[in-house]
């Protein structure tokens, strides 16, 4: 049993259900917020930026693990460089800080955007599909490019502290009743707005799942990850999706029904992380 998790970006979609799982388990939460809501379910919440080395010291106080999820999460509302620098900033901060002090488990979240596509300006498709973690990273924009070095920051922490770090690709999430209605419903209507994200989803008690399983599983080493549902959220077959939608992408698998094209072997195979919460069309 974990002894405490600090959480960053705790405030947020995912970091209220990883505080909601900490919670069913048990486990004693730090939350790292820029301002405290006041309902947060942490028995300790610190205030400050996630990207400054003296705040994030304070909040691994009795730290034993290390939920890294604070992050400007598009390249849309921000200039450029705050993104990239935020985001990097923040995120090697918070591992650097965490190996110093002897944490010895930690997860980031990543996105499916570190492959280029979702806010692309060029109009990328996949190179291959189902998309899988060796398929290259192709970013154009400040976002994807900063969860690339992310990835590459988790490596070396690994390296240099001997910290096991899980980088979870997360496509978009929401819940039942927040977010994953209204974006099937836009996908259905217009199916090829979703090809740039792959039509993926997950619920966000499954991303918390997954974040519990990085910090839980006995595992070593740095690792990164998909996970996604196995379905996509629009109600159309996936091998028609593609052919209409993502033409120039050759399949390497069959993709049966509903089918999303992210290959999530490995997160199952290393976590043993299966999304349970799908959504009904």
């Amino acid at each position: 049993m974990l002894s405490r998790v600090l959480v960053t970006g705790a405030a947020g979609l995912i970091g209220r259900a990883v505080l909601a799982r900490c919670a069913a388990e048990d486990v004693p939460v730090t939350a790292l917020v820029l301002e405290d809501p006041g309902d947060l379910k942490a028995d300790r919440v610190v205030v400050g930026d996630a990207g400054d080395p003296e705040v994030v010291r304070r909040a691994l106080e009795g730290v034993e693990a290390v939920i890294h999820l604070a992050a400007i999460p598009s390249p849309n509302d921000n200039p450029p460089q705050e993104v990239y620098l935020n985001n990097t900033g923040a995120t090697f901060a918070v591992l650097d800080e965490a190996g110093r002090a002897g944490v010895r488990r930690a997860v980031i979240a990543s996105s499916l955007s570190v492959l280029g596509m979702p806010f692309s300006p060029h109009g990328l498709e996949p190179a291959y599909l189902p998309v899988d973690e060796a398929h290259p990273l192709l970013a154009a924009d400040p976002y994807a490019l900063s969860k690339e070095a992310d990835e590459s920051t988790a490596r070396m922490i690994h390296r240099l502290y001997g910290m096991s770090v899980v980088a979870l690709r997360f496509p978009f999430v929401g819940g039942p009743e927040d977010r994953l209605p209204e974006r099937a419903a836009d996908f259905a209507a217009e199916p090829a707005r979703g090809a740039v994200d792959l039509w993926a989803y997950l619920d966000s008690r499954d991303a918390a799942t997954a974040c519990w399983l990085g910090v839980t599983r006995p595992i070593d080493g740095s690792h990164v990850l998909f996970v996604a549902a196995p379905d996509t959220i629009v109600p159309l077959p996936t091998e028609e999706l593609v052919r209409h939608f993502l033409p120039r992408s050759p399949l390497r698998a069959a993709l049966p029904g509903r089918a999303v094209p992210i290959d999530v072997t490995k997160a199952r195979r290393v976590l043993g992380f299966e999304a349970e919460h799908l959504h009904r069309l």
